[in-house]
C-alpha cells in the first residue's frame, strides 16, 4: 500500500518545537481541570517517534493559553531518558522503558501513556506494491541472512508479485531509540530465528545504513533503492513510503493503520506503573508491531511552577490532545487505560 502524503495539524515536522501552552488541560474538574492557567515556561525532550503527536497537540494547546510555554525537543528516547536523569528537562518523551543505566532513578518517576501507533516495515522497491512478509523473513532480512527481494521466502507469501533479484539494505535508527527497542522487542518474541537481541542499539549487519530519528530512517528508505527499514506510521505518510503487510500471531498479513493499531490496543495488558506491550497482540485485525509512548514525569518537582505547568500540559494530551491524535496518524487510549493515566497523573503531581 502506498501511504498518500497528508498534513500534520499546523504543517508542522519533526523537530523542536516551542509554542505557548496552557495549563489547565481543557478537561473537566474531574480529570484534573482546576480552571486556573499555569504559566512560565516547561521543557521536554526524548521520543522522535511521538513527535507529530505532540506538535500538533502543542499547536491547539497554544490557542488555549499563551501563557505556558513548552518546548519539546525530539532527541531520541535514550537522550531524552538521559537528560531527564542529568535533571536537564522537566519531562521526557520515551517509546522504551527505564532500565538501569538509562539516566533516571527508580522512584524518581512515573510514566505516563500518551498515544500508540504502529511501527511500519517500509521498503523501496519501484513498481512492487503489496508485498508480504512474515514474522520469520522479517526476521531473517533484518539480521542480514536474506539478502535479496527474489530470496524464495518473500517469493512464499508473495505468489502474485514479480519480486526482482534487487539487494536488500537494512535502514535503522543510528541513535538510541524506542522505536528500536519495540521493533528488536516483536521480533524477539514473535521469532525462533531473530539473534540480534531486544535494545534501544542494535548491532546491525554490515552494509546496512543508519538514520538519525524516524525521520532519518524514512530519508535513508527514500534515497536507496532496495532498503527495508523500521518507521513511525506519520513519517511514512509524511514520506510517502510503501509499506508491507506483516504476518500478525494469528497468521493474518496486515498492513499499519489505526484501526489495526486499536485493535491491538483492546488486547494489552497493563502493568501496575501503566506500562503495557501490544506487540503481536492477539486478533485477526491486529497490526502485529503497534508501539506505546511515555511521558516520564518526576515523582518531585523542585520548583511548583513547573509542575503545574507539567501536570496541566500532560492533562491535556490524556484529555482533548486524544481527540486529535488521529490527525497526527496516532491511535488515541483506550478509554480505561486513559482514566488510569489521568488518575497516576493527579496522585503523582497533586
Amino acid at each position: 500500500m502506498r501511504l498518500n502524503r497528508r498534513a500534520i495539524i499546523g504543517g508542522i515536522t519533526a523537530g523542536t518545537l516551542a509554542f505557548g501552552l496552557a495549563a489547565c488541560g481543557g478537561g473537566s474538574d474531574d480529570e484534573g481541570g482546576s480552571g486556573d492557567l499555569a504559566s512560565g515556561e516547561i521543557l521536554g525532550s526524548g521520543a522522535s517517534f511521538p513527535d507529530a503527536f505532540y506538535a500538533a497537540a502543542i499547536e491547539a494547546y497554544a490557542e488555549v493559553n499563551p501563557e505556558l510555554v513548552v518546548t519539546y525537543s525530539a532527541e531520541g528516547s535514550s537522550a531524552g531518558k538521559e537528560a531527564f536523569g542529568q535533571d536537564l528537562n522537566d519531562f521526557a518523551g520515551t517509546d522504551s522503558l527505564v532500565k538501569e543505566g538509562d539516566g533516571p532513578e527508580a522512584g524518581s518517576f512515573q510514566y505516563i501513556p500518551t498515544v500508540a501507533a504502529p511501527i511500519t516495515v517500509s521498503y523501496n522497491l519501484p513498481g512492487v506494491e503489496g508485498v508480504q512478509i512474515d514474522q520469520e523473513t522479517l526476521a531473517g532480512i533484518f539480521q542480514g541472512d536474506i539478502k535479496t527481494w527474489n530470496d524464495p521466502a518473500l517469493v512464499a507469501t508473495n505468489p502474485d508479485l514479480t519480486l526482482p533479484d534487487t539487494a536488500i539494505t537494512i535502514a535503522h535508527r543510528s541513535d538510541g531509540s524506542g522505536t528500536t527497542k519495540n521493533f528488536s522487542t516483536f521480533l524477539d518474541d514473535a521469532t525462533d530465528t531473530w539473534t540480534l537481541g531486544a535494545s534501544d542499539e542494535i548491532e546491525w549487519p554490515e552494509g546496512s545504513i543508519g538514520g538519525e530519528k524516524n525521520t532519518g530512517v524514512a530519508t535513508v528508505i527514500t534515497q536507496t533503492e532496495g532498503a527495508i527499514g523500521y518507521v513511525d506510521l506519520s513519517d511514512a505518510i509524511e514520506t510517502n513510503l510503501v509499506t508491507a503487510a506483516i504476518e500478525n500471531a494469528e497468521g493474518a498479513f496486515v498492513q499499519p493503520s489505526l484501526e489495526a493499531s486499536t485493535a491491538a490496543l483492546e488486547g494489552a495488558e497493563v502493568a501496575e506503573d501503566l506500562s503495557y506491550n501490544p506487540l503481536n497482540a492477539a486478533g485477526a485485525e491486529s497490526y502485529p508491531i503497534v508501539a506505546p509512548t511515555y511521558i516520564l514525569i518526576r515523582t518531585e518537582y523542585a520548583d511548583e511552577n513547573v509542575a503545574a505547568g507539567v501536570k496541566e500540559f500532560v492533562n491535556y494530551l490524556l484529555t482533548d490532545g486524544q481527540d486529535i491524535a488521529a490527525d497526527a496518524h496516532f491511535a488515541a487510549l483506550p478509554e480505561e487505560l486513559r482514566a488510569k493515566a489521568v488518575e497516576k497523573l493527579n496522585e503523582t503531581i497533586a
